[in-house]
């Protein structure tokens, strides 16, 4: 039988929506529940490990950190088992397609730090008002340094993994996502990233009608 999912976080896009996308894409039914900051301050004793979200509820079990999420739905779900919930357990154990073989886990967890990384030094420039001179300044000395490691990692690639996708596919894809809706031209030096970008979208229909979505178009950033 399918496991239940339920993901809770605030109702905007910020650390769930790479999670988000991933439960779309594969089409993994959950429950998207999504709060104010005032229903936060009930749910946050609840939440018993870390008090945190996002926090992905599977059959009722509470997973929290973004990243032990992500990884958890990588080792879940891939190609391998589909939408087949037949002998489940047993099927989840081999079902790596969305992580990979022990090297690809290694060079997988290393390309999401990295997106982590990068986010948490563009994370200010949406928490926050920033001049004009701050952006540039960033643009130019930090984020235009970093997207070039990105392009050189994935010129000649289709996903992370090549051919095969990967959970950190879905956090990259946000990533660049949320940085075109902040500048619409700062892919323009990188035509790898720029294609990354857009095949994301057109190879997968799922994804593609939910980020047309009002579920996902009517929600901030952050």
């Amino acid at each position: 039988m399918a496991p239940i999912y339920k993901l809770s976080y605030f109702d905007v896009r910020g650390l769930a929506e790479p999670i988000r996308l991933l439960l779309h894409d594969q089409k993994i039914e959950f429950i998207d529940h999504r709060f104010d900051r005032n229903e936060w301050t009930k749910i946050k004793p609840t939440i018993l490990k870390f008090g945190q979200v996002p926090c992905l509820y599977e059959n009722g079990n509470a997973i929290v950190q973004s990243g032990a999420i992500m990884r958890h739905l990588g080792r879940r779900f891939g190609r391998k088992c589909g939408n087949s919930f037949d002998n489940f357990n047993e099927i989840t154990i081999f079902a790596l397609d969305l992580y990979g073989n022990a090297n690809e886990m290694t060079y997988v967890d290393e390309i999401y730090d990295g997106i982590c990384d990068l986010r948490k030094k563009y994370a200010p420039f949406i928490y926050t008002e920033c001049s004009k001179e701050e952006v540039e300044k960033f643009t130019k000395e930090v984020l235009l340094v970093e997207l070039q490691k990105f392009e050189n990692l994935l010129k000649g690639k289709k996903y992370i993994l090549n051919d095969k996708i990967s959970f950190a596919d879905y956090s990259l894809f946000d990533m660049l996502d949320t940085l075109l809706t902040l500048s619409p031209a700062c892919l323009s030096s990188f035509p790898a990233l720029k294609v990354y970008h857009a095949d994301f979208i057109t190879d997968h229909p799922n994804l593609k009608a939910y980020l047309k979505s009002d579920d996902h178009k009517k929600i901030r950033l952050n």
